[in-house]
């Protein structure tokens, strides 16, 4: 088992995943209605992937024979002003999930909890992606500017990302 501290912990990280997929989900839709199916798609597989995030960590809490606790989600936001304005709060929001999870390895360490500290590195590498992912979409959306051809052909390249499952299990990798 994990201590109670650490299980707290990971419960209102499993929260956050949750939420960040609704976020995520919620983005795909707006940018569907704004007809930038591309981008929808890019979002959609963020919600996909968040939702196995939580996953994960809730197979790895009944593995350790701990509770997993299962909270209501805050209302997210349903409209940016533009792609780039949404890019931007999808790294700051990602942002904030690296802290999470940098804040769960402490606890990990804290406690002398090998397992868990060995657990949580896969969500640290994988929070390093997540952020330069962002930022190179930000950084293309700046050198786009208000160019609409520009917007249109990264929303064909964002289309063609495909949904991978990640490997949920309590042990496995991606």
């Amino acid at each position: 088992m994990v201590s109670k501290r650490l299980e707290a912990a990971i419960n209102k990280q499993i929260n956050a995943e949750l939420w960040s997929a609704y976020l995520y989900l919620s983005m795909s839709m707006h940018f569907n209605n704004e007809g930038l199916p591309g981008i929808a798609n890019w979002f959609l597989n963020q919600f996909k992937e968040e939702q196995d995030h939580a996953h994960k960590f809730m197979n790895y809490m009944n593995a350790k024979g701990n509770r997993v606790e299962l909270t209501p989600i805050d209302k997210v936001d349903t409209s940016w002003k533009s792609v780039l304005h949404a890019f931007e709060e999808t790294l700051k929001h990602e942002r904030v999930v690296t802290q999470l999870i940098n804040d769960l390895v402490t606890i990990a360490k804290e406690e002398k909890d090998y397992a868990s500290d060995n657990f949580l590195q896969w969500f640290v590498n994988e929070q390093v992606e997540e952020e330069e992912t962002a930022q190179g979409i930000i950084d293309s959306l700046r050198l786009i500017g208000d160019n609409g051809f520009g917007v249109y052909s990264l929303d064909k390249e964002l289309g063609t990302r495909t949904y991978t499952a990640a490997d949920v299990s309590a042990t496995g990798g991606e």
